[in-house]
Parts: C-alpha cells; sequence; structure tokens
C-alpha cells in the first residue's frame, strides 16, 4: 500500500474515498475542453484530457446489475473519467413511479462503488445540450434498448444521433423490478420475518387480523422446527444404537468362535486333553502290570521265636523250580497229586 501512494496517490485516494459529488459551476479541466470522436477516445488520450463518460439512471436498490453497467462505461476507453446522474425523487416518482430508498440513499450508493469518479444529483430526466456542456461530457453510456418515456420514444434518440452514445450490455436476470416482485410475491414471509425480528405491525401497515395470523404461523413453524430437530436427534441416537448393537454382535461372534476353537484344541478329537489321558492311562496300566520290587537295601525280615515257631521238619519242602514249559507245569503238577495221596 505505502508503495502505491508514492506511485500512484490518485489511485488510493480514489480507493480509500467515496466519489466526489458534482460542482454547481462548470467543470475545470486543466486540459482544453476539445470535441473528441470515438476512435480517438479509443486510441488513448492524455492523463490531463480524460474522455468524459455520462452514465445516468435511477439506481434504486442497487444491484449487480447496475454495477455492471458503470463496469463497461468506465472501461469504454483507456482514460476514462465516469460521471454518474441520479434523478431525484421529485422526477423518478413523477416519470417512472414510486422508489424504495430515498435520493440521498441512492446518491451515497453511487458515491461507494468503484467505479464512480462523480456523482451528479438531481440529474435532469431529458439530457440538455446546456447540461452537456456544464459538464463537459464526451460521451453518454447506456443499454442500446430504446427507453421511451416523459412523452418520446427515446429519450436518448438525439444523443445518439449526435454520435454521443456509446452502448452498454444489460445483464439479465436481475433488476431492480425483479427485486420488488420477488418481495410483493413473498410478503407474507417477510412480514413474518420482521415481525419476528421486533418490527410493529403499524410500522409493516399490517392490519390486526393479519398480525395475529402472522404470529400463528410464526408459532406453528417453531414446533415444526423443534419437532424437527427432535426427530433428527431421534435419527442419531438410533444411529448410535444400530452402530453399538452392531459392534457389540461382531465382537461375541468373535469371542464365540475363539471359544469354540479354544474347545476344539482342548477337548477335540486330536486336542490336548485326549493326549494328556493316554499318557496318564498309559502310565498306570504299565505301572499296574510291573510293580515295584522292595528296595535293595531294605533290611530281612525276622520273625520272634517266641511268637513264631519254626515249623516241624515235615512242614519243610522244597520249593520246586518254576517251569519253563507247559509240559513240564502238567509234570510238576501230577508228582505234587501224588505225593499229597501219599502223605494220606
Amino acid at each position: 500500500m505505502e508503495e502505491l501512494e508514492h506511485t500512484c496517490p490518485q489511485l488510493v485516494t480514489m480507493l480509500t474515498e467515496p466519489a466526489i459529488f458534482a460542482k454547481d459551476t462548470s467543470c475545470e479541466c486543466r486540459a482544453p475542453h476539445e470535441k473528441l470522436s470515438i476512435a480517438q477516445a479509443r486510441r488513448g488520450t492524455p492523463m490531463d484530457r480524460p474522455v468524459r463518460v455520462y452514465a445516468d439512471g435511477i439506481f434504486d436498490l442497487f444491484h449487480s446489475g447496475h454495477a455492471r453497467a458503470l463496469m463497461q462505461a468506465k472501461n469504454l476507453f483507456p482514460n476514462a473519467y465516469l460521471i454518474v446522474g441520479v434523478c431525484s425523487d421529485e422526477l423518478t416518482h413523477k416519470y417512472k413511479g414510486f422508489t424504495v430508498m430515498t435520493e440521498d440513499e441512492r446518491y451515497e450508493a453511487l458515491r461507494h462503488c468503484r467505479y464512480v469518479d462523480e456523482v451528479v444529483r438531481d440529474a435532469p430526466w431529458t439530457l440538455t445540450q446546456d447540461f452537456l456542456e456544464k459538464h463537459q461530457i464526451d460521451f453518454v453510456a447506456h443499454d442500446d434498448i430504446p427507453y421511451s418515456s416523459a412523452g418520446t420514444e427515446d429519450v436518448y434518440k438525439h444523443i445518439k444521433e449526435a454520435g454521443m452514445f456509446v452502448p452498454t450490455q444489460r445483464t439479465e436476470g436481475i433488476s431492480t423490478s425483479d427485486l420488488i416482485t420477488r418481495i410483493v410475491r413473498d410478503y407474507d414471509l417477510y412480514a413474518r420475518r420482521n415481525l419476528q425480528r421486533g418490527y410493529t405491525a403499524k410500522e409493516l401497515n399490517v392490519s390486526f387480523i393479519n398480525e395475529k395470523k402472522y404470529c400463528l404461523q410464526n408459532q406453528v413453524d417453531r414446533m415444526k422446527e423443534k419437532v424437527k430437530t427432535v426427530e433428527e436427534k431421534s435419527k442419531h441416537f438410533v444411529y448410535r444404537v444400530e452402530e453399538k448393537s452392531h459392534d457389540l454382535i461382531q465382537k461375541w461372534e468373535e469371542k464365540s468362535r475363539e471359544f469354540i476353537g479354544n474347545f476344539l484344541e482342548l477337548f477335540g478329537p486330536d486336542g490336548t486333553w485326549k493326549q494328556v489321558f493316554s499318557e496318564r492311562s498309559g502310565r498306570m496300566i504299565s505301572y499296574a502290570m510291573s510293580p515295584r520290587g522292595s528296595p535293595s537295601n531294605s533290611p530281612p525280615r525276622q520273625l520272634s521265636p517266641s511268637r513264631s515257631p519254626s515249623p516241624p521238619s515235615c512242614w519243610s519242602r522244597p520249593r520246586p523250580a518254576s517251569p519253563s514249559s507247559p509240559k513240564e507245569a502238567s509234570a510238576s503238577f501230577s508228582s505234587m497229586s501224588e505225593e499229597d495221596e501219599n502223605d494220606k
């Protein structure tokens, strides 16, 4: 910004301050004001001799369509100075109709548009030669559609014939009439909105019955909004419950699979428990089948002579050796039988 102030102080002033109002006296230009052709203006003029372009209008409810038209007028020539004329309330109400904004509000709106260099208050409805000379206007910018008003087919007809008219393009889809139509179409909606914001029925020019109707409609809308909020919260709660349930079911399935896997690993056909049981059963069977003998270092058992006298010699019999085969076992058994009979 500081560099811009040193290089172009006039541009900084234009960007930080609103446009000036035109003086009642004639324009004071440094260079002599000579008549310019459109070709000369497009080639460029000295800095001290800008091309003075005039654009006029009502500019009620200043919108982007107005701004685009002024932007086009400002950029018609390399060195252009844009003067904007704004008609007063009296002329506008007389030839066109009532406005939403007052003339002072419309003046200020134009002053704060960055394309505007100067604002003419109480501009004439039809341009006269005296007005053009007073403000040293070179060209007049407006859209090319004939503007019938004040008893004429086109108020710019004499400007076009003099070769001072330069056309601009209208912006489709936006105009002051369109904005007013929207407001009139949705009048009830805007009346209810302003009642909610604290405006009185008298300020809005609303009857007593309509005021009560709008208040009732506002209450119904608030109730609908509460119901909608509750429904949204309920949906959110149900969604969270579904998520939690899904997570719980998923975790339960995982734990179930883990439990079944562990059970099969322990008690299945090839499970750990079967192996342990088999090993223990084998040990018990082997222990039962082959009991351990007495320890070699244990002392021999002796009977007391008083309580256990030694048997008579007739009772002592040599113990036969263990048979080594079935035949020997039967022969031994026969001999033992014979000996018993002899003893008898």
